[in-house]
């Protein structure tokens, strides 16, 4: 990974589904390479998914549960914050 490389969060979930659902189903190997990614029509997102490089398909599987979990989160906090403080504005 390149210094001050920013991990997955230029992937948009959207690619992010479509790569865990290309190495779940095995239609893409793992190490990732720029042919593989293209030939899955993600070769757009190739320079946002250097991190993954040089992974197995396990470890590919793992990160990309792990990036998506996270952004699920993120957003549910987001959220309720959103709520709580709608609420708090309304009770005034």
């Amino acid at each position: 990974m390149k210094l001050g490389a920013t991990g997955l969060t230029g992937v948009s979930d959207k690619d992010l589904r479509a790569l865990l659902r290309a190495v779940h189903r095995g239609d893409i190997a793992c190490p990732l390479t720029l042919p593989e990614l293209a030939r899955n029509g993600l070769q757009h997102a190739a320079e946002e998914l250097e991190a993954l490089r040089g992974l197995d398909a396990a470890a590919v599987r793992a990160c990309t549960i792990v990036a998506l979990a996270e952004r699920q989160a993120a957003q549910e906090r987001a959220d309720r914050l959103a709520r709580a403080a709608a609420q708090a504005v309304s009770e005034r």
